[in-house]
């Protein structure tokens, strides 16, 4: 499935301009957070690792919470905190199109941040405060607080995921998110080491120029690093078209000797397109994807199950339905059936490392799980996002909506990668030294052992 992160934040506030919705009466409040308990409790996959006590407890306290929160806003703030509670990337909570969307521009100031060795630095600025703001910089407190203490009290607890990894990253690069008017006041150190302070309210930026200039990432990017090495990004399988586009770069990688996939930027998508791309990078006529399963409700084997013990299902099958159904723990396993490949067409089978990191997620680890066996293919990079699945999408009160992940995915063996993400073969880490060269280490590293092979 595609993965969308549209995660939106309220900090401490100096000031807000913005005009937030107060459209939804405490019935309504209640009625949504009932609506997302209830569906969490019917269709959650991975409700089988939720404190239950503490996800109950939770739900009654909220309900007198929701009731007394001052605008939608801040209602919808104390779903996605519920959410969060489930630490699954596939299921959160959207704010309605009606409350202002967050930006990370301050006026005169544009700031992007990324978790570099576990500090939020400063990766781009608007043009004119380059020098005022150099790449490099690390925001090192947000009103008053150390910048990590900032985080784990008002920006992580809102945020849906499966990886502490990818729940820092996220942090990170939304500490600054607010609504308009909003103001933070942040200590920033230099690369000379050199503090400064500032005040950064919230407002629409003009300046449109950003420094560095972010190179535009096109659905498939395609080079040669050099005479024998071709390298194709795939960055997104949610447009089937990427299909075609790498259809019609098969002239040029037939010549490959070596092959470089990169999938850091690929949130999903689609698998089946995926697929249309991987059969080309095999030899073999099976594939095999993930294992498959989602929980089955029989109400009669709950209500049975209410007066069986579990010893009661020792070599009893039918007992043992009831007991697993009234302890939410009954599945459904999807028949296994492994992708065959009816390809007519040349292929292309050369050593090839896949690039891949903590971006990359849904259907792109489906990809990375299908192409698990290949021998001439090694994964190289970061863990994965670790995070997939077929989440179901409702509506909540006021224009809002959630989804909840109704579908478990595993190796074929039964190994999990959800919550762990996908372990590469060989591990290249970037530092901040590397992003302030201007190093791609692990195109470096892939390059490196290509040419080894």
């Amino acid at each position: 499935m595609k993965s969308f992160f549209g995660i939106l934040f309220l900090f401490i506030t100096i000031t807000i301009t913005a005009q937030i919705p107060k459209t939804l009466t405490a019935n309504d409040k209640v009625y949504g957070l009932s609506k997302f308990w209830q569906e969490v409790n019917y269709n959650f996959i991975y409700l089988d690792k939720v404190d239950r006590t503490m996800w109950d407890n939770q739900y009654k306290e909220l309900i007198s919470i929701v009731q007394n929160t001052k605008d939608d806003y801040e209602y919808y703030r104390e779903l996605q905190k519920f959410c969060a509670l489930l630490k699954d990337g596939h299921t959160n909570v959207y704010l309605p199109k009606s409350i202002e969307q967050m930006v990370n521009t301050f006026g005169d100031y544009k700031i992007f941040l990324k978790n570099i060795e576990g500090k939020a630095i400063i990766i781009r600025t608007n043009l004119s405060k380059k020098d005022e703001i150099p790449v490099g910089s690390e925001i090192i407190e947000v009103n008053g607080k150390p910048t990590q203490k900032f985080i784990d009290e008002n920006v992580s607890p809102y945020i849906s995921t499966s990886t502490n990894y990818v729940l820092q990253d996220l942090s990170i690069s939304n500490l600054l998110k607010g609504l308009d008017g909003e103001t933070f006041i942040v200590k920033i150190k230099k690369p000379n080491k050199k503090i400064i302070e500032l005040a950064l309210t919230h407002k629409k930026t003009e300046e449109k120029e950003v420094f560095p200039a972010e190179a535009e990432k096109q659905l498939l990017n395609f080079k040669w690093v050099n005479k024998e090495t071709a390298y194709v990004s795939l960055n997104s399988f949610s447009d089937e078209k990427i299909d075609s586009l790498f259809v019609s770069k098969l002239p040029e990688l037939y010549k490959a000797k070596s092959l470089i996939i990169d999938l850091r930027s690929n949130g999903g998508g689609s698998t089946n397109v995926g697929t249309e791309i991987l059969q080309y990078l095999t030899n073999d006529t099976i594939l095999y994807g993930s294992k498959q399963k989602s929980r089955f409700h029989v109400p009669a084997y709950k209500a049975w199950g209410k007066f069986v013990e579990a010893k009661d299902t020792v070599n009893i099958p039918w007992n043992k339905k009831h007991y697993l159904s009234y302890h939410d723990q009954f599945y459904f396993d999807f028949d296994y059936n492994p992708t065959i490949i009816e390809l007519n067409a040349k292929r292309i089978v050369v050593p090839t490392v896949i690039l891949f990191g903590h971006n990359t997620a849904s259907a792109a680890e489906d990809f990375l799980i299908l192409a698990d066996n290949q021998k001439h293919m090694i994964k190289m990079g970061e863990r994965s996002y670790g995070s997939t699945g077929q989440p179901f999408v409702f509506d909540l009160p006021g224009g809002g909506y959630a989804r909840v992940c109704t579908k478990k995915d595993t190796y074929p063996d039964g190994r999990e990668f959800v919550g762990y993400g996908i372990k590469p073969d060989i591990e290249v880490v970037p530092t901040l030294k590397d992003y302030m060269n201007n190093r791609d280490t692990a195109l470096e590293e892939a390059i490196k052992y290509l040419k080894k092979r």
